[in-house]
Order: structure tokens, then C-alpha cells, then sequence
């Protein structure tokens, strides 16, 4: 009788139906509802696979208890709530899902740029109010010809780079990562130094993952390279912007505007960020479609699939730090 396999999702998710159809001849799917880490190192000896979201943190103390994983799977873009290290130094691989929400974060910044440039909420918030006041919209600029930088050039900074092009906007990337040539690809412009794209954005928008290097990567003093009255879109990781710098930089009147989509601490947010006239907000939804939640979900499965039944893996994280995998990355 073929090896039955277990599979544990952590958090997030309601049922496991969709799971369970790409798994169910290969592992038993066993749904936690926690964000409580706790919870999964007490079942932790159980797992083959961790299947994990967005909101609990997989940390060494957790890691530790994995006695058989082979793989966690970071069901989302981002990895930075998974210990990739204490991960890796075990023989864990950890993948993530970086293509599932491409379009619609791509779609999520460029409609809060058209929303801060073209006064989109205080005009509507007037009209709500009684008001038909057209003078609200003063101070919007015209986007043609206007710079946007992108921060981060990967699938979705490059999926923001062809939408802003289509408006008809200057576009200039900085991608320390990426190989020479993709701004060739893109037919956009490049600089090296993240000084060099603050100085001319008129609008700047995030694209990078969390990393030691991206934290408070646009903070008081990067902000203010920016040219006066700029716009600010944060649609990657909340701590990619110091929320104090950014609050400074707002009453300075050197940030005209800014949304936001992720802020550091979430679902916490203070006061003064959330009540600021002149900050945008959502609650984390950009990665949202109905199709798109079902990719994460489907692609997170088939590679949870992959790594049980022998196939190399398609998205590991943690390649660099990974020793004596135990299960096939190549």
C-alpha cells in the first residue's frame, strides 16, 4: 500500500476542499484555523507539508518540532513570516506562490495612484457629504509625462511598469536583483542607486519583498530625496515604509499624498496613519481576486503535491541557506 502522506494548513482558510482535491491520493489535509504558532508546534510532528498564510509566523521554536516536514509552503508572495534559516539548517525547503496575484497587485497600485492623484476620496467623501464642490480636485496633476519610479522589478513591479507606460507616464525602475537588460525588455528607464530614482519620482511605488535591506527602506531621510508635493503607493510590505518618516514627511507638506495597502504592524495601525487626511488605505486586499485566491490556494497545493510525491520543487526560498534537503529541489 503506497505511503500515505499528512498535510497541515496553519491558518487563514475555512475549509480545505480545494486542498484536498490535489491531495487526497497522496496525504490526509488536516485544517488548524490558528494564528497561534503554538498550536502548530504541538502537531507539528505530524506534518509532512505546512501549507501556511500570511497572518501567523513560523519561527525556530516552531521549526523545531517539524521532526518529518519536507516542505513548508508560503501560500502568498511574501516569505518573511517563515524562518528561512532555521528552515534550511534542518533540511526544509521553503517555497512560496509568487505568481498567483501578479495582475491584481499590479491593478491595486495603479488605481491608488489614479485615486491620490486625481483626489478620488476626498471628492467622493464631498459628494457624500451634500457638497458639489469641484474645487476639491484642485491640485490634481495630469499623469502623462509625469515620473514614476518602481522600487522592486520582479512579476508584479513589471506587470505596475506596463500599466503606468499604457497611461501614458515616465517610467524609471531601480532592481538591484534583477540582470542588466530588463529594462531593455520593458522599454523603460534604469538607475542603480535607489538615491538616483528617489531624486526624480514624482511618484513612487513599492515593489520589493521584506527583507534586512528593504525595512524602513523609504524613511525620513530617503523620502525627502523625493521631489516636493511626490506620491507615495506601498503595496509590497508594510515595513518597506517607516511610518513615522512617512508621517513626517506628509505635515513637511514634501509627501502630497500616500496609499497604502500594507503598513508595519497590521492589523495595528495608529491613529495618526489611519486618520491622516492625506493617506489612502486598504486593508491588505490587493492580492484579492476570486481567481486569484483559488490560484494561491491550487499552486500552493500542487507544490506541497511536488515535494511528496518526488518532483523537484518549482518556487523554493531558501536554496541558500538549505542543507541536506529532504525532498527534491532539483
Amino acid at each position: 500500500m503506497p505511503q500515505r502522506f499528512h498535510v497541515i494548513v496553519t491558518d487563514t482558510l475555512a475549509e480545505v476542499g480545494p486542498e484536498r482535491k490535489i491531495l487526497d491520493d497522496v496525504a490526509d489535509v488536516t485544517l488548524l484555523q490558528t494564528y497561534d504558532e503554538a498550536d502548530v508546534a504541538k502537531r507539528g510532528g505530524e506534518a509532512d507539508v505546512l501549507l501556511v498564510y500570511h497572518t501567523i509566523k513560523i519561527t525556530e521554536k516552531t521549526i523545531a518540532t517539524l521532526a518529518k516536514c519536507r516542505g513548508i509552503i508560503r501560500c502568498g508572495v511574501g516569505y518573511d513570516n517563515v524562518d528561512l534559516e532555521a528552515a534550511g539548517k534542518r533540511g526544509i525547503v521553503v517555497c512560496n506562490v509568487p505568481d498567483y496575484g501578479t495582475e491584481e497587485v499590479a491593478d491595486h497600485a495603479l488605481m491608488m495612484l489614479l485615486a491620490i492623484a486625481r483626489r478620488f476620496v476626498p471628492a467622493c467623501l464631498s459628494v457624500k457629504g451634500g457638497a458639489w464642490d469641484h474645487t476639491v480636485a484642485y491640485g490634481t496633476p495630469r499623469l502623462r509625462g509625469r515620473t514614476l519610479g518602481v522600487v522592486g522589478c520582479g512579476r508584479i513591479g513589471s506587470a505596475m511598469v506596463l500599466r503606468a507606460k499604457a497611461i501614458g507616464m515616465r517610467v524609471v525602475i531601480f532592481d538591484p536583483i534583477k540582470p542588466d537588460g530588463l529594462e531593455k525588455s520593458l522599454g523603460v528607464e534604469r538607475v542603480h542607486r535607489l538615491e538616483d530614482l528617489l531624486k526624480q519620482a514624482e511618484f513612487v511605488s513599492v515593489h520589493c519583498p521584506l527583507t534586512p535591506q528593504t525595512r524602513h527602506l523609504l524613511n525620513a531621510k530617503t523620502l525627502a530625496l523625493l521631489p516636493r508635493g511626490a506620491y507615495v503607493i506601498n503595496t509590497a510590505r508594510g515595513p518597506c515604509v517607516d511610518p513615522n518618516g512617512l508621517l513626517e514627511a506628509l505635515e513637511a507638506g514634501h509627501v502630497a499624498y500616500a496609499a497604502l495597502d500594507v503598513v508595519e504592524g497590521e492589523p495595528s495601525i495608529s491613529d495618526a496613519v489611519r486618520q491622516h487626511p492625506r493617506i489612502v488605505l486598504t486593508p491588505h486586499t490587493a492580492f484579492y481576486s476570486v481567481e486569484g485566491y483559488q490560484e494561491m490556494r491550487s499552486k500552493g497545493a500542487e507544490e506541497g503535491r511536488r515535494i511528496l510525491t518526488g518532483e523537484a520543487v518549482r518556487n523554493p526560498v531558501n536554496l541558500q541557506v538549505l542543507k541536506d534537503a529532504r525532498c527534491r529541489v532539483s
